[in-house]
């Protein structure tokens, strides 16, 4: 009999982990504390802070390119399965959630009538004992539901063959199934010997330079006021003179300030106006950093191009995006069959073995789609290659090479 670590050694390994996911989260949802250096910044404003979506824009624009299409030589039917559990939102859930924090569980049960169903669970809420031949789990935790306090209700621990449902206040039960692995499935992004659950797409260098950005876009939100309204003063003012409203001076049309009997009178003059182009710069260059960081353009970030760019040219520039979409739809690609290889076995009450499904391939929607100028080039490809190899691009493959 295998030998588990347990619940309890599972839920010290989430407490543990939860808080980088958290904070993975919060840089995507635009609600991150940045740091205050305290130099430039008035009293007042202080706690007040910017926001930048930056993080967010990194994670969409890779997950909005990830389209799963189906499953090829799928002897158990698992297109069924996912059409059967809302596809779309389930895999863009999942997808979503490991590219944030690095790793998503697809969580399956059944239904009333034996018919395996999916749910998301993000990495907040779930961990486990990764298999590295397989990428399932050993035996894995997950929060199931919570309170309005955000504690814990429902919890479930999982082991091959059964999931132990614990309810707070009742008595733990268990519900017995027919797969060879726990029924908690990760969705990992970019595992590698050292982090086999992953890497976030919201790297430290990600959040470094996003929160030198917003202390740049703080500073010039400040040194805009002063931009707007340069400070002035008044020279050689008799300290016995009236009090002017230092609002109404500064806004007033015309000032008069007479004479004093000596003949004299004050001196008026206005401080150098301070430049908006030392903090666009700033700016520009950390939009620069993050862009090579994540493999996005300036055009992505805000800072767009003088001339528009064709759909070549977007392609083009966007290399280091398709690199990195083509590796995560590889890893993606994984936890997807995994995930539906387990719910076939929930659904036929049977212990397929893993091996059975190696020949499943999974077939994604193309990475950029082409544009119309491209489609007589495509005709004119598609048209020679079928005469050197009659019949080989035919309709299922031109999609799969070119989406059309």
């Amino acid at each position: 009999m295998a030998e588990y670590k347990g619940i309890e050694y599972l839920k010290n390994r989430l407490a543990a982990k939860r808080s980088r996911v958290q904070t993975r989260y919060k840089f995507y949802e635009m609600k991150n504390v940045t740091f205050d250096f305290g130099i430039s910044t008035p009293p007042d404003l202080r706690y007040w802070m910017s926001t930048l979506g930056w993080c967010a824009k990194a994670v969409d624009s890779l997950a909005d390119r990830l389209a799963f299409d189906r499953f090829e030589n799928d002897v158990f039917d698992m297109n069924g399965l996912y059409l059967a559990n809302n596809k779309d939102v389930l895999i863009d859930s999942a997808i979503l959630g490991a590219l944030i924090g690095s790793c998503d569980f697809i969580y399956i049960t059944a239904d009333e009538s034996g018919f395996p169903l999916m749910r998301v669970i993000d990495g907040r809420h779930a961990t486990g004992v990764i298999d590295p031949t397989t990428n399932m789990l050993k035996e894995g935790y997950a929060v199931l539901e919570f309170d309005e306090s955000d504690r814990p209700v429902v919890e479930a621990y999982f082991i091959p063959g059964s999931t132990t449902i614990i309810e707070k206040g009742k008595k733990p039960y268990t519900v017995k199934n027919d797969a060879p692995y726990p029924l908690l499935v990760p969705v990992i992004n970019r595992p590698d010997a050292v982090r086999p659950f992953g890497h976030s797409r919201i790297s430290r260098a990600c959040m470094s330079i996003v929160g030198s950005a917003v202390r740049t876009v703080k500073r010039s939100e400040i040194a805009a006021e002063f931009y707007s309204y340069p400070q002035k003063y008044i020279l050689g003012m008799d300290e016995n003179a009236e009090q002017m409203d230092k609002w109404r001076a500064s806004m007033s049309a015309m000032l008069r300030i007479d004479k004093d009997e000596d003949g004299d009178h004050p001196v008026v003059g206005q401080f150098q106006q301070q430049s908006m182009t030392p903090h666009s710069e700033q700016l520009r260059m950390f939009a620069g950093l993050f862009a090579g960081e994540t493999g996005l353009t300036l055009d992505d970030l805000g800072f767009p191009s003088q001339n528009p760019s064709s759909a070549e040219s977007i392609k083009a520039s966007h290399e280091s995006m398709r690199l990195t979409a083509r590796k995560a739809q590889t890893t993606f690609g994984v936890g997807l069959l995994n995930a539906g290889y387990l719910a076939a076995c929930v659904r036929d009450k049977y212990p397929y073995l893993r091996r059975q499904v190696a020949q499943t391939e999974l077939k994604w929607h193309p990475i950029f789609e082409p544009d119309a100028a491209m489609l007589s080039a495509i005709g004119d490809g598609a048209i020679k290659i079928n005469q050197a190899l009659p019949d080989y691009i035919n309709e299922q493959k031109m999609k799969d090479l070119t989406g059309i």
